[in-house]
């Protein structure tokens, strides 16, 4: 696997980070307010992991979304495609007028993606737990094309509960797949309520690496140990890597943290324009 090339990881390029993740949510916040509500929760807590995939990590052109040796993101948790959305349309896949339009009728921006309709996406996903045994596929695809892309592959911890995930860890350990990555964000709520109290999940990372994978643990809203982690990967020669980051549901809205009621809803407009204010507060302490 060819070496990657990247910027520095400064204070100023996390600084630039930063300010992309904010504008994900942001746009993300404005995208739920014109389709009247959405899964805010799971939304927000993903946001700092799809900028440093977007905006740092990943190999693509947004000219040839195509383009064969690009690597592949796939956004098993569906439901926050929004983040994914915002990241794409800044990156130049399709016009502002697109983003602006999310869900109204004829749109391709649907509330889960469409990997037919939206340039840049690389599955249809929505259904948990098909995600990472589609990354399984598309790294074993890699190999025997003899092509060096990486599949990146994001999860909800509510949704690895699910034994087709289990599945796929195996079969990648089997198959010593080191071009594959679970993300996992872990934000310890669905919208059941607790995860801890719908399935032990502790200790999570020795789980993953008892079926042979090799970890890491980061703050999921540090930019910055996101991106230096994700950079690093293969963690091992021969394992597939996975990545827990720990996040908060609802991160960045006040009144949306940690609230499982948030997971999906819908707001008023005065809700909306409070966390858009708070957003914008927060890029003004960053910029």
């Amino acid at each position: 696997m060819s070496k990657r090339e990247y910027i520095p990881l400064t204070s100023e390029r996390i600084r630039e980070l930063t300010l992309k993740a904010n504008d994900i949510r942001r746009e993300l916040v404005k995208m739920f307010g014109i389709a009247g509500g959405g899964h805010f929760g799971g939304s927000l807590s993903a946001v700092e992991i799809v900028a440093a995939l977007y905006f740092d990590v990943l190999r693509m052109s947004p000219n040839d979304p195509n383009w064969p040796n690009r690597d592949r993101f796939i956004l098993s948790k569906g439901h926050a495609s929004p983040a994914m959305y915002a990241a794409l349309c800044d990156l130049g896949f399709f016009p502002r007028s697109v983003l602006d339009n999310f869900e109204k009728p004829g749109n391709p921006l649907t509330m889960h993606p469409n990997m037919h309709k939206v340039p840049g996406v690389e599955a249809s996903t929505g259904s948990l737990g098909h995600g990472l045994p589609i990354g399984v596929g598309i790294s074993l695809g890699a190999r025997l094309d003899g092509r060096d892309y990486r599949t990146f592959v994001l999860m909800g911890d509510g949704e690895i509960q699910a034994g087709s995930v289990w599945e796929a860890v195996m079969c990648a350990a089997h198959y010593k797949l080191d071009n594959l990555v679970a993300i996992v964000d872990r934000n310890r709520l669905s919208c059941d309520g607790l995860i801890a109290e719908l399935q032990c999940q502790d200790p999570l990372l020795p789980r993953w690496e008892a079926f042979s994978w090799k970890g890491r643990e980061v703050d999921g809203h540090s930019v910055g140990e996101v991106a230096a982690a994700l950079r690093a990967v293969p963690y091992e020669p021969g394992k597939p890597s996975v990545l827990i980051a720990n996040t908060v549901k609802g991160k960045g809205i006040s009144f949306m943290e940690n609230k499982p009621s948030f997971h999906r809803a819908n707001i008023s407009p005065e809700q909306t324009q409070q966390a858009l204010a708070e957003i914008a507060t927060r890029r003004e302490e960053w910029s």
